[in-house]
Formats: C-alpha cells, structure tokens, sequence
C-alpha cells in the first residue's frame, strides 16, 4: 500500500513472508529510505518504508512512477501496475478524492473498491480525472462480524505463517474450532442483569448485558493473533492461496450454520476473486485511514457504562486492546508515517517475551495515546478527526450516549478550522444526518436502550453538539467546509447553511457507505418518506432538533426516480475546484454510477 504522500515524504506498507531489504526509486529523484521492520510471526513481517527525496521535493499532483527492490534486484510489480510501473501522486491541490467506508468481506453485495480500481485504470486515459487520495472512513474491517469460512481461514493462516501468539484468555471456549463457529458469543464476559439500572428494559426482563453487543458477533475475533491474520485477508489476495476454509467439514455444525456457512462461503469467493484489483488500487494511490467501531468492536466506547464494563472485566478489555493494536499496526502507523505513532513501537516490541506476546505495560501506553487524528497540508486542508478515543462522557447518567468528541478535542478542532477558505473535514459518523432515524435512535435510548440502535450520532448529546454548531456559526471558520463520512450504510448529500449571522458558508455532508454493505433497502425507503413527511421545511417538528440554527438541504441522486438516501454498495468521488465542491458521485460496485444535484 502507498500510504501517506507529501512533497517531502512518501510512506509505503509491505506485508512479507520474509526479511527483505527494500528500497523504492523514483525517476529522476535521489532518495534515502528508511526501512521499520515488525516481525508478526515466523514466516509474517510488516514493512514500512520511509522515502525522503534528496535535494527538491517530490512534484505534486502530477503521476510519479516508482519502482521496489529488493537487495538490488527488482520486483516484479506487474499485477500491481496499471502501465508498465505502478504510479503515484502526491496531492497537493485535490481535485478528486475517493471516500468510503464499511467494508465487510462475507456481505453480499460486490466491493465497490473494485470499481475504485477501474475508475482509476480508466483515468489513465484523462489524467485530470484521476484521484489523488483515498479515505477510508471506518470500519475497514469488521473484528465483531466475521463470517464463519473466514474465522476458518484466519485460524490457519496462523499456523501456515507461524504468527505469534499471545498468552491464552480465561475464557470457557471449547478447544476445537469446530465447536466454537457461531457460538462464542456465548462465552464472552457479560454483565449480571442485577447490575443494570432499573430505568431500562433488561434490567425487569432480568437479562444479562453483553460487553460485546453486536448482533452478529458468533465469530468474534478474540485474540491477537487472530486480529493479525484477519487484517492480512482483508487486503491480500495471497494470503488465500494458503488456506483452504472451504473444504471445512460443515457436517460438524447445525443445520443453520451449515446453510449460514454455505452463503457466507459464496460471498467470501467473490470477494477474494476481486481482491488483486484491490491490491493494484492501493499500490497507486495514496490511502489514508481512520477507525469506527467495527475495527475494534460494535458500540466501542458508545456509553460510560460500556466502557465501565469492560474495564471491569479483564478479559474484555485484553480483546479491545487487542483490536486497537492491530488497528495501529495496519492502519494507525500509515497515516502519519510513524511520525507520532511510531513513539508506540519499542514498547510493542518489548512486550514480545518468551515467544509470546505480553501486553501488561504496553496496554497502558497504548490506552494513554491520543493522536489517532491527523491532518494532511492539502488544499483544501484535510483534517481527520478520531470519534472513539475522547467521548464526552455523560457525568449525570452512565447509560446516556457519549458525545462523539470531548470539549478539550473539539476546541482542538476548532483551532485547526479557523483561517481556513476550504476544509476536506473527515467524520466517521455523519455531522448532519437523518433526522426520522436520529428521532428513532432517540426513542430507544429514552428505553434505555441505547446499544440497540447504536446511538451514535453528533446530535445525541447536547453539549457535543451545540458546541460544534457554535464553530460552524464562527466567522473565521472555512467559507466551504466538507464533511466526508460514512458509518450508516447508506449515502447522501446535504449541505447546510446558518439561518443568521454574517458568515455566508456552506458546509457539505457527504456520507458514503459502505465500501461493501448496505442498509435494508425496504425499511430505507419506508424511513425516507417518514422523514419527508415529518420533517420538511415547513414542519414544526424541526423547531426541536438541537440544529434549527442551520439550514439544511437535501440533495437529490439520479438513483431510483430521485431518492435522497441510497442504499447500495459504493464508494464515492469527490471533485473539487477550486477547494470547492464541483460533483458528488457514487461508484456502484456493480459498474452503475450515481450523482447528487448540487444546486
């Protein structure tokens, strides 16, 4: 993968089977290359490759063809390359950026980065049509969602790689994986129903809460090395050529599973089959990346109960840690190229003893890490914001639903928007989202039954979302502030503007989701009439919403007769000129293409 890119720095991530010396050369320029090494496994490494130019800086947004050796000798980059080298571009000035999120590998619905891929081999055609940066928005893999063939998979690629393992956790599984598929949700830590509040339902149905509280979480990831493996077949196509999940004896399981077993194979096959296209799109394209839940685990650090619970229980939080490690490895030390993150690494390094990895000391410093966010010195500015790592917390009511960021983190944020024409700001939950779905989410946790829905959106706590208005309201903010976000499974086009004030910007939200996964398309249609209905601009039930300071419009797609909310797999294209919004179109996965009217 081609990760972070600026004049001065070019950052690559390589996954081995072997200790090699890599350098990356670009024509016409003399480099010097730093090489950071991880050793996963007996036969696993992870590479990060540091390009610095000597002398004048990389050009900007111009393609930059390069080329890896090893030990002197090249690499075949063949089935990496879109002409005879894989290319590059250092963004400076975006005029097309990629944007998606939610990519969940058994889900039915084709991979819409697949499409990413042949967009960009089109672009060769018309390199001003070309994007320069990729954004991955959340949920780039689902630890809490794992399909039954890929936990298979996982559990040998541990064994063909030798990846290190951690020390065992105190849980009741059974030994076998045979008797574990679709069942360890019932042996992960849960708490008693006598230590819930009585102000919610579970508490009188005498129902004991889960720490891990997706629906689909049969197959949680629980260790570290499991975290490892699934990462590696997320993204690498040959990574499955050492396994074999689907001859798996199926005979073992029930007839349900059996049947769940057989379609989530079907899906997984596909899903490998455009994996190479994958691969090719990332190798040319510099990809940036930011956590949501899934990555770690559903509804992570959703309430202060949540995570009350799960710092009481030690064994939940070694699986949370262990989600956020990987998280760092095979995303986090990508978007900075180490610059911040790196500081982690010693520490990580230090905690592989006696051919195990013990994590005690390193979970501390991985827990007091509050750099995730990261900016990027484009025009517009991107500012990539972390949304899990400093809630606000509720101090009145633990079961109340945290605001996706601190007063101390949106002050920061704040600081970065001001003086600023244009901002590419990436949420991972939507700014400005669907207000009959924020009024269900509402309703639910007014049951106390905030995880149901996942009520995760900016307006669900007041302070949060009055004090990030007041920012939007300032005079010395963006003129034109983008918002790319993802999360819903679904995708959009509002823009926003404040009803008074002298300040005449525009705020886009772009949601885009998922990558590969969608939101029911009956129940979608069904809630889009709902929110027509009750909450146009005519409506009095708008003076309650917590953003009747701002304007918002809903944009229009060419998408089934003009509906606003679609529900199908895509990932998104953003033009800009002028660090202004130009289009908004989303790339099926099935080859169709939708556009949003702007004006």
């Amino acid at each position: 993968m081609v990760r972070r890119a600026e004049p001065h720095l070019v950052s690559f991530q390589f996954v081995t089977t072997k200790l090699v010396n890599l350098v990356v050369e670009f024509a016409g320029y003399t480099t010097t290359v730093e090489q950071t090494n991880i050793q996963l496994g007996e036969a696993l490494y992870l590479i990060f490759l540091n390009v610095r130019p000597q002398g004048d800086a990389f050009s900007t947004d111009i393609e930059l063809p390069y080329e890896v050796y090893n030990n002197t000798v090249a690499v075949d980059l063949s089935r990496f390359s879109y002409k005879a080298s894989p290319t590059l571009i250092v963004p400076k000035v975006l005029t097309n950026v990629l944007h998606g999120s939610c990519r969940n590998p058994h889900h039915p619905s084709k991979d819409s980065l697949a499409e990413a891929d042949a967009y960009v081999a089109k672009s060769y055609i018309n390199s001003d049509e070309r994007p320069s940066l990729l954004i991955l928005s959340g949920d780039q893999v689902y630890a809490d969602d794992v399909a039954g063939p890929m936990l298979v998979a996982v559990r040998q690629l541990i064994s063909v790689l030798g990846i290190y393992k951690e020390r065992p956790l105190e849980l009741s599984l059974p030994n076998e994986l045979e008797s574990q598929l679709y069942i360890r949700d019932g042996h992960l830590p849960k708490e008693p129903w006598q230590n819930r509040s009585k102000l919610t339902l579970g508490y009188w149905t005498r129902k004991d809460e889960p720490h891990f509280s997706s629906v689909k979480a049969g197959n949680h990831l629980i260790s570290f090395e499991e975290f490892v493996a699934f990462y590696i077949l997320n993204f690498s196509s040959e990574a499955w050529k050492l396994v074999e999940p689907f001859n798996f004896k199926i005979d073992t399981l029930n007839t349900k599973h059996q049947t769940l077993f057989e379609a989530e194979s079907r899906a997984l096959t596909d899903y490998i089959a455009t994996l190479p296209k994958v691969e090719r799109l990332m190798a040319n394209i510099s990809t940036l990346m930011m956590f949501d839940d899934h990555d770690v685990t559903d509804d992570w650090n959703l309430t202060p109960r949540w995570e009350q619970n799960v710092a009481n229980s030690s064994v939940s939080k070694r699986i949370i840690n262990n989600g956020l490690i990987a998280y760092w490895l095979f995303q986090g030390l990508g978007n900075d190229a180490q610059s911040i993150s790196g500081d982690l690494l010693p520490g990580f390094l230090k905690s592989f003893q006696n051919d195990t990895w013990q994590f005690d000391k390193f979970d501390r410093a991985i827990n007091r890490f509050g750099q995730w966010h990261y900016c990027l010195d484009t025009t517009p500015k991107v500012v990539v914001i972390d949304t899990r790592t400093h809630r606000w917390r509720s101090e009145q009511d633990f079961d109340e639903p945290s605001g996706l960021m601190d007063w101390e983190s949106l002050m920061d944020l704040q600081d970065v928007l001001i003086h600023h024409e244009s901002v590419l700001l990436v949420s991972p939950a939507p700014v400005f989202g669907v207000k009959i779905i924020e009024t269900i989410q509402a309703i639910f946790n007014t049951c106390g039954e905030p995880l149901v829905v996942d009520v995760e959106n900016w307006m669900a706590h007041e302070g949060a979302a009055r004090k990030l208005i007041d920012i939007f309201k300032r005079e010395d903010t963006p003129k034109e502030t983008i918002i790319l976000s993802g999360d819903v499974h679904y995708s959009f086009c509002f823009s926003v503007q404040a009803r008074f004030g002298r300040h005449h910007n525009r705020i886009w939200q772009l949601t885009a989701s998922g990558i590969k996964n969608e939101f029911p398309k009956g129940l979608l249609a069904i809630l889009e009439k709902l929110d027509i209905a009750l909450f146009s601009t005519w409506s009095p039930f708008n003076i309650f919403t917590k953003r009747w300071q701002l304007a918002v419009s809903k944009h229009k797609s060419d998408y089934g007769n003009g509906r606003y909310l679609v529900s199908d797999s895509a990932i998104s294209l953003v033009r800009m000129e002028e660090g202004k919004l130009k289009h908004y179109t989303l790339l099926h996965g099935t080859g169709e293409v939708t556009q949003f009217e702007l004006n």
